[in-house]
Parts: C-alpha cells; structure tokens; sequence
C-alpha cells in the first residue's frame, strides 16, 4: 500500500476511535450486518459479545499501526489466518466480513469522512487482509484445532491455577507465542494463553492461569478443572519469542505473565545458551511470585540467568498464610516498588534484548519508566495483541 492510502486508513480509523462511544458503536454496527449478510457466522461467536467487539478493535488497530511494517503485519495476519480455521471460516466469509465493514465505516462516518479516496484505500486494505488470512489457512495442513487432556491441575496461590495437558497431535509453536483455548464449561468462548514449556517432543502443553474479575471463561478453568478434562486448543500466534541475535535478554514479567518467559528460558537450557538473562518477576504481592522457587532452582544450575524478585506491596495479603520463600545464598532478595522503576534503578541496558509481559496498566507504567530513563521504547517487545485476548 502507498503511503497516502495508509494515511487515509489511519485517520479515518482514529478518528473513529477519538468518537465517544465509536468503537462499540461501530462494532455493533459490523456484526449486525454480517450476522444478517451471512447468518451462520453468528454461530462462530459467544451470546455475549462484550469481550468479542474489544478483540475486534485491538486487531484491527494492530493492523492499522503495522500497514508500513509489512512483514511484521503479514505475519501476524497468516497466523490470525491459521487461527480462524477452528471456527470452519471459508474464503466466502472473509468476503463478507470485508462487505460488511465497508457498509460499517461508511454508515459510521458519514459522506463527509467516508469519501470515494477514504473508501478507496479501507477496501484495498481488506483485500490485503483478506488475502494473507485465506492464503495462510488454505496452505495450512496441520489439524484445524487440537484436542487436549487435562493430565494434572493445581492452585498454586489463590486464583491461579497450572493446568498441564496432553496434545491429541504434535503442536509446533514458538517459546512466547499464544494460543486460544476453549473449555467445555464455556463453548464458544476462547482464552488466550502462553505456554510455559517450550516444544519438547512430549506434547505436554503447561498453563499457568489466573482467575480475571468478572470473567468468563477463567473461573471455570481455575476452579473447576480436573484431570480428563478435555479442552480445545488454536493455532499459535504472536510476535514474542527468542531472538535471532545473541543479545543478551531482558525480561520483565508480572504475575502470570511468566508464562511466556519460562519457555523461553527452558528453551534456552535445551539449546545450551551462553548469553546472559535478567529476569525481573513481579507481582502486587509476594506471593503472586508463585514460580520463583522453580526458578532459583534453575538459576542454581545455569550461572547466565539472574532473577530478580520484586513486589509492589512488602507483605502479603491476610489470606495468604504460608511463609515466603527464602532465596538460595547470595541470589538477589525480593524488592519492594513498581518493577519499572526496579528495572531502571539497574541502568538502562544498553546492548540487551527487552521483552516484557504483563497487564496493560504494567506495560503502560514500564515503558513509561524505560521511556523516561532514555531506553527507546519502541525497541521493547511487548506484544500488542495479547492483552485483550
């Protein structure tokens, strides 16, 4: 796409989104005319949409950010693409997704914003969507979506659980990316988690999952999850994962934003890493750092890896009864503050590879405090897409 038309993309869509209301208007809007365009796709969605609209906005606003990132975009779109298969999506229905966000943006916008160039340049943009999604799926020859047993699940502090499955097939994904996941508990409605093991040939897939506040779907995976349990599992998809460069690796997680992290680093012992790791796990409370001991227990073993605890608050919550866990002799005590300012009171890591995870409110406030140090923060790995899944 030229850059005009990626301007024109780009403002129409802020200034849908800077609308009081405009992106859940506009949302609403697009379903109901695909729902009455082609009425079996409604079938592909939960009852409540509430969760599916914020979904929709945060793609296509990835999307919208990336259009002059081609690779990167095409990427993301391809697996996007291999996702949408466990829905059944035919290249009929992308078609009539596009139609009906055409008909959307133009009943939103009005003739005043939605001229011949504007409707021009969205058109072309879909088509490019469209193309590397179907392209992607169509190519694809691995199960539409994989069927897993539930083979072990524990609370490990209270609202989170790790639930431990084995695949029905071998799932080739990277250290750091996502995949959507659905329990029979809540049928048609997908949670998006990380594995926190690499690929090992085993098929044991491990999630670490905490209960969301007047969520869904988490509930019902913390809580009622037992072993036998059968679960449906996406394809993978995300940005994070080990560099192709032998940077040294910064990592900044809260809670069980871990997840990812722990992947990497496994897969770094399997491969026999030799460059440095800093990891800062953080939590609210000491006892969100539910991993740490595992992994004092692998820094013991492998002198590359650094651990940094670090909590906001310095003690526990009342419901948390059990002693805090001591780190091995001469390993870095846990920290009280915000993990942003932690990170940076270390300097501002020139030469390093910078990941971080966690809630948006996390990301925002960490960057902020990379920002503010002089660390550039559009060189951060944090990917965009995996909050709101």
């Amino acid at each position: 796409m030229d850059s005009q038309a990626i301007s024109l993309v780009r403002s129409s869509f802020k200034s849908i989104v800077a609308e009081e209301g405009g992106p859940e208007q506009l949302a609403r809007t697009f379903y109901s005319l695909l729902f009455a365009r082609s009425p079996e796709t409604r079938e592909f969605f939960p009852a409540a949409m509430d969760v599916q609209r914020d979904r929709l906005f945060t793609a296509i606003g990835y999307v919208v950010d990336s259009l002059d990132e081609s690779d990167e975009m095409l990427e993301y779109l391809a697996q996007l693409g291999r996702d949408h298969r466990k829905y059944g999506v035919t290249d009929e229905h992308y078609n009539d997704v596009a139609n009906s966000m055409i008909e959307a943006f133009e009943m939103f916008g009005g003739a005043e914003m939605w001229t011949d160039e504007v409707d021009s340049a969205w058109r072309n943009t879909l088509s490019v969507i469209s193309a590397a999604m179907t392209g992607a799926a169509n190519a694809a020859d691995g199960p539409r979506a994989w069927t897993a047993t539930v083979v072990e699940s524990r609370a490990v502090i209270k609202g989170v659980a790790i639930v431990r499955l084995q695949l029905d097939q071998p799932m080739d994904y990277r250290p750091g990316q996502y995949v959507s996941v659905q329990v029979a508990a809540r049928p048609r409605m997908w949670r998006y988690l990380s594995p926190a093991n690499p690929v090992d040939g085993s098929g044991i897939v491990e999630f670490h999952i905490r209960q969301v506040s007047g969520g869904w779907v988490s509930p019902p995976m913390v809580n009622q999850t037992a072993v036998g349990d059968t679960w449906v599992i996406g394809s993978p998809i995300g940005a994070l994962g080990l560099p192709d460069n032998i940077r040294d690796l910064l990592m900044i997680a809260s809670g069980t934003g871990l997840a990812p992290f722990r992947a990497q680093i496994l897969e770094l012992i399997r491969r026999g890493n030799t460059r440095r790791v800093h990891l800062f796990y953080s939590g609210q409370y000491p006892c969100d750092l539910y991993d740490l001991p595992f992994l004092w227990t692998l820094a013991e073993k492998h002198s590359w890896l650094t651990v940094i605890p670090v909590s906001e608050e310095g003690s526990n919550p009342w419901w948390h009864t059990n002693p805090e866990p001591l780190p091995p002799l001469g390993f870095p005590e846990r920290i009280t503050g915000k993990v942003g300012k932690v990170v940076t009171s270390y300097g501002t890591w020139p030469g390093h590879d910078i990941q971080l995870v966690g809630n948006e409110s996390m990301v925002n406030s960490t960057k902020f405090r990379l920002r503010a140090a002089g660390i550039d923060v559009a060189t951060v790995r944090s990917d965009p897409t995996y909050g709101v899944q």
